[in-house]
C-alpha cells in the first residue's frame, strides 16, 4: 500500500509526531501518550512544520494517534488556563488546522479512540475521518468557560448541519462512533483497532489511483468558498484538459474498452 514506508523525523517534529514516509504519503502518528496526545504549543510547531514539508512536497497524508485507544484528548488545558487575549487572538491552534486543512493534496485522520475538543477539531481539519467502534468525539469547551476556537464553530456545521452542530457545541456531548456515521461526522467505523489502518490506507490507495493533480484541483474546487462556482471548476478543468497525464489516462481506459 503505497511503497515501502520510511521513518524520518523533522526539527520540532522529532519526539512528538512519528513520520512515516511512503512512495505517495506520509503517515504520520501523534506521540505524547504521557499527556493523551493533548494538542500544546510543541505539537503545534510540530504540525507546522509537517505542513510545511506536504506543502513543499504534495502528498497524501494519514493523521492518526495509533490503535492504543487515544486519538487527542484536546489542547493542552494547562497550558490554555495561562493564555489571554493576546494568545486567543494569535490563533494558536485555529491557524496550524487551517493549514492542514488547505494543504493541496486528501487527507484522512483515523481515529482510535477518544478526540476530544482541540482533538476533535484536529480530525474535522482533515478531509475524511474513518474511527473505531470505541471511538468518540466532543466539543466540552462551554464546560471550561471557552468557545471551540479552532475551527469546530464553523467545519462542524458543515459536517453534519447547523442544528446538530449547535446542539453538540452548546451542550459538549460525547457522539460515540455509531453515532458519528450515522449524522454523517465519519466516513467508516472499523470494528477492530488493529485494522483501523489498514482501512484507512485502503481508502488512500483508492485516491492514490487518481492523477494527483485531479485531485488536487478536485480538492480545490470542493473546498473554494460560496460564489467561485461554477467559474472555478471551469479553470480547473481547463487547466487539466492540456494534462498529458488526462490524455494517457484516457488512452489507456479506450484501448481497454476495445480489448
Amino acid at each position: 500500500m503505497g511503497g515501502r514506508g520510511q521513518a524520518v523525523s523533522d526539527g520540532a517534529a522529532r519526539s512528538l509526531l512519528r513520520i512515516e514516509e511512503r512512495a505517495d504519503r506520509l503517515v504520520v502518528t501523534l506521540d505524547r501518550p504521557e499527556k493523551r496526545n493533548a494538542i500544546d504549543a510543541d505539537l503545534v510547531a510540530a504540525l507546522h512544520e509537517l505542513c510545511a514539508r506536504l506543502e513543499r512536497e504534495p502528498k497524501l497524508l494519514l493523521l492518526t494517534g495509533g490503535t492504543e485507544g487515544i486519538f487527542a484528548a484536546g489542547a493542552d488545558i494547562a497550558q490554555l488556563r495561562e493564555r489571554d487575549r493576546i494568545d486567543a487572538l494569535a490563533a494558536i491552534n485555529q491557524a496550524v488546522f487551517a493549514r492542514l486543512r488547505a494543504l493541496p493534496m486528501p487527507t484522512v485522520a483515523a481515529v482510535d479512540g477518544p478526540a476530544l475538543g482541540g482533538g476533535a477539531e484536529l480530525s474535522y481539519a482533515c478531509d475524511l475521518r474513518i474511527c473505531t467502534a470505541r471511538a468518540f468525539f466532543g466539543q466540552p469547551e462551554v464546560r471550561l468557560g471557552i468557545i471551540a476556537g479552532a475551527g469546530a464553530t464553523h467545519r462542524l456545521p458543515t459536517l453534519v448541519g447547523e442544528t446538530r452542530a449547535k446542539e453538540l457545541l452548546f451542550t459538549g456531548r460525547r457522539v460515540d462512533a455509531a453515532e458519528a456515521l450515522r449524522i454523517g461526522l465519519v466516513n467508516r467505523v472499523v470494528d477492530e483497532p488493529a485494522e483501523l489502518l489498514d482501512v484507512a490506507h485502503e481508502l488512500l490507495d483508492e485516491m492514490a489511483k487518481a492523477s494527483p493533480l485531479a485531485l488536487r484541483l478536485t480538492k480545490l474546487a470542493v473546498d473554494a468558498p460560496v460564489g467561485a462556482h461554477p467559474q472555478i471548476d471551469l479553470l480547473g478543468q481547463a487547466v487539466l484538459f492540456e494534462d498529458p497525464e488526462k490524455h494517457r489516462r484516457m488512452t489507456e481506459f479506450l484501448d481497454r474498452k476495445k480489448r
